[in-house]
C-alpha cells in the first residue's frame, strides 16, 4: 500500500461524483485523520478559528502531501462576499470567496463548516473554480460571478455541490427569504426560489432554507445544465463534518479543485 493510499484512507476525503475531465482534481476533506485537539478534532484546516496554529500547519502539510508537492494551493481569507481570485502559482493568501484556476499545477481552496462549496469545471478541462456559498453569497451572485470567469459558455461548464447544512436544520429569518426574492428579477425563477428554497419553520416568521435547492436553481437559470451533489447535512453528520450552526466553536473542511500538472 502506497503512502498516498494510506493517507487517503486515513483522511477519508470525499471525491465529487461528476463527469469532470481527467485534467481536473477535486476533493472535500472531512474532520477525520488530522492532529487538532477538541473541539477542533481532528483535521481542521482553518487558522482563524482559534485552533493551535502548529496543529493547523500540520494538517495543511498533510493535505499538501495528499495532493502532491507539485500542486500549489491558493488559500483565501473569506469574507462572505463575491470577490473571485484568479489563482496563480506562487501567490499567497488572497481575500475572496471563490477561486478560478486555468493554470496546471494550481488548486484553489475554500473552507466551510455549513456553507455550501460549489465546484465548477469546463468540459474542455482547461479551467475550474470553487466558490464559498453561504446564503448571503448565493443571494449576492457569487455563483454567477464565478461562472463569468470562464471563457466558455455556462452550458459548457458542469457543477458539483459539496457538503453543507441541510434544509432540516438551516433555520433563517423572514428577511433572508425576502433578500432572495427581492434580488431575483425573473418572475418564474422567483416563484421557484420561494417554493423550493424555503419552507415555513415551526416558529412564526422563520423558514428552513435549502442551500442546495437555491444553488441548483441559480446555476440552472445561469445556463449550467449539469448540476450534481448536494446529498449531505453537515449539522446531522457529527462524525464526518464540522458544523458552525451545531457547535459554534469548531474547525473547517477544505474544498479543493485544481488542474493536474
Amino acid at each position: 500500500m502506497t503512502l498516498t493510499t494510506t493517507m487517503n484512507a486515513a483522511l477519508a476525503p470525499i471525491q465529487p461524483t461528476w463527469a469532470a475531465p481527467a485534467t481536473v482534481m477535486a476533493l472535500v476533506t472531512t474532520r477525520r485523520g488530522g492532529v487538532s485537539k477538541p473541539p477542533f478534532d481532528s483535521f481542521n484546516l482553518a487558522l482563524h478559528v482559534k485552533d493551535n496554529c502548529a496543529d493547523v500547519d500540520s494538517n495543511r502539510a498533510l493535505l499538501q502531501r495528499l495532493l502532491g508537492d507539485n500542486i500549489h494551493l491558493q488559500w483565501l481569507e473569506q469574507v462572505h462576499g463575491t470577490q473571485i481570485v484568479h489563482a496563480e502559482r506562487g501567490a499567497g493568501e488572497c481575500r475572496g470567496d471563490a477561486v478560478f484556476i486555468d493554470t496546471p499545477g494550481v488548486a484553489g481552496v475554500v473552507l466551510t463548516a455549513d456553507c455550501l462549496p460549489v465546484f465548477f469545471a469546463a468540459r474542455d478541462g482547461r479551467s475550474v473554480a470553487v466558490a464559498h456559498a453561504g446564503w448571503r453569497g448565493l443571494a449576492d451572485g457569487i455563483l454567477e460571478r464565478t461562472l463569468a470567469c470562464f471563457s466558455v459558455p455556462a452550458s459548457e461548464v458542469i457543477a458539483w455541490m459539496g457538503p453543507a447544512i441541510g434544509p432540516c436544520h438551516f433555520e433563517v429569518g423572514a428577511e433572508v427569504r425576502e433578500i432572495f426574492l427581492s434580488s431575483t428579477e425573473d418572475e418564474q425563477l422567483r416563484v421557484r426560489i420561494d417554493a423550493e428554497g424555503f419552507r415555513p419553520a415551526t416558529d412564526a416568521g422563520k423558514y428552513l432554507a435549502d442551500l442546495y435547492a437555491l444553488a441548483r436553481l441559480k446555476l440552472l437559470a445561469a445556463g449550467v445544465s449539469s448540476v450534481s451533489g448536494g446529498e449531505w447535512c453537515t449539522y446531522c453528520d457529527v462524525s464526518r463534518f464540522y458544523s458552525y450552526r451545531r457547535d459554534g466553536v469548531t474547525g473547517r473542511m477544505a474544498s479543493v479543485i485544481g488542474l493536474r500538472p
